[in-house]
C-alpha cells in the first residue's frame, strides 16, 4: 500500500517506521536536512535498523498515495494540504491525528468536504533524536473516527495500524476521544512549555499541578455541557496517567516555544474557551493560559 504521510516530526517518524516494515512510505516535509538525512540514512525506532522510507519536499509526490496521514501542528495544517486539492484519488483515505480542535475544518477547507477523512486521537508518543529518529515512549492506543470516510474505511486504517504494531480500534462517535486527548494536551503542554520543563513538572511542582488540575477539570466542564461524555470518570487522574507515561519528553509546545515559533494554543486551550463561550460557561484559567502563551510567543518574536 503506498502510504504518504505529511510532517517528519518526532510522531511522523514513529509511524513511518512502523508502517514502512510493510508498506511503501513517503514522508512530506519542509525542512531540507531532514529530507536529506532520511533519503540518505532511512528512518530508525529505538536502535533498530533503519528502514528505508522515501523522504521528499514536493507535495506532488504524495498524490498516488493509498492513505494519506496529517502529522504537522494544527497550525500548519491548512498551508500543508492546499498543494493537495483536486490532486489526490478519490479513494485515497486521510488520517488526521494531530492535536486540538479545528484540523477537521482545515483539511476540508484545503480538500472540500466530499474526502474520505477519518480523525482520531492517539496516545502514541515519540522523542525525536535526530533527523528521521526517534523513540517510541510507551505503547499508547489510537482510536479512529469517521469524519466523512465510511465505516469501512475507517476499519481499513485501524487495521493498518494494527498491522504495523500500532493498536488501533474504531469508535462510533470520535468526538469523546477527542475531547479526552484535547483535555489532557491543555492541562499538560503549556504548564510545561511556560516552565520551560518536561512534562513531568506537572506531577513534580505542586503549583504547577494545581494548574493544571484547574485547567483540566475546567474543559471537562464544557465537555459535559456540550454533552460530550468523556472517556474518563476523572479528569486529573487521566492527566496524571498520561504524565506518568511521558515525564521525561518535552512536548511539542515546549518546543515550540523554545524556538521563538508560534504554538498551537488557540486549538488546544483556545478551542476549549470557544466552546466555553458558545456553551455559556466560564473558562477563566484555560482563558488567562492561552493569554499567557500568546504573552510569551509574543516576547519572543520581538
Amino acid at each position: 500500500m503506498k502510504i504518504g504521510i505529511v510532517g517528519a516530526g518526532a510522531i511522523g517518524t514513529l509511524f513511518a517506521f512502523r508502517l514502512a516494515e510493510a508498506n511503501d512510505v513517503t514522508l512530506l516535509e519542509i525542512r531540507r536536512d531532514v529530507v536529506e538525512a532520511i533519503n540518505a540514512d532511512g528512518i530508525r525506532l529505538d536502535g533498530e535498523a533503519a528502514r528505508g522510507v522515501r523522504a521528499t519536499g514536493e507535495p506532488r509526490d504524495l498524490f498516488a498515495s493509498d492513505v494519506l496521514f496529517v502529522f504537522v501542528r494544527a497550525t500548519d495544517t491548512l498551508r500543508a494540504l492546499r498543494p493537495f486539492s483536486g490532486e489526490l484519488r478519490t479513494a485515497c483515505a486521510i488520517v488526521s491525528l494531530q492535536n486540538g480542535l479545528g484540523n477537521e475544518e482545515a483539511i476540508k477547507t484545503a480538500l472540500g468536504s466530499h474526502i474520505a477523512l477519518t480523525i482520531g486521537a492517539t496516545t502514541e508518543s515519540s522523542l525525536a533524536l535526530g533527523p528521521g529518529t526517534a523513540r517510541r515512549i510507551g505503547i499508547g492506543q489510537t482510536v479512529i473516527g469517521s469524519a466523512g470516510a465510511g465505516p469501512e474505511t475507517c476499519v481499513r486504517v485501524a487495521k493498518l495500524l494494527d498491522d504495523a504494531g500500532i493498536r488501533a480500534a474504531t469508535a462510533y462517535d470520535i468526538r469523546p476521544h477527542l475531547w479526552g486527548k484535547l483535555i489532557a494536551n491543555a492541562a499538560i503542554n503549556p504548564v510545561a512549555a511556560l516552565l520551560d520543563r518536561t512534562n513531568g513538572i506537572v506531577l513534580e511542582d505542586a503549583n504547577a499541578g494545581e494548574i493544571a488540575r484547574s485547567l483540566a477539570q475546567e474543559a471537562a466542564t464544557v465537555a459535559n455541557a456540550v454533552r460530550i461524555p468523556l472517556p474518563f470518570p476523572d479528569p486529573w487522574s487521566y492527566v496524571r496517567s498520561i504524565v506518568e507515561q511521558t515525564a521525561d519528553m518535552r512536548n511539542s509546545m515546549v518546543h515550540d516555544l523554545a524556538a521563538g515559533g508560534r504554538t498551537e494554543i488557540d486549538f488546544i486551550n483556545g478551542a476549549i474557551v470557544a466552546t466555553g463561550r458558545r456553551a455559556a460557561v466560564p473558562t477563566p484559567y484555560n482563558e488567562t493560559i492561552v493569554r499567557f502563551v500568546k504573552a510569551r510567543e509574543a516576547a519572543l518574536a520581538r
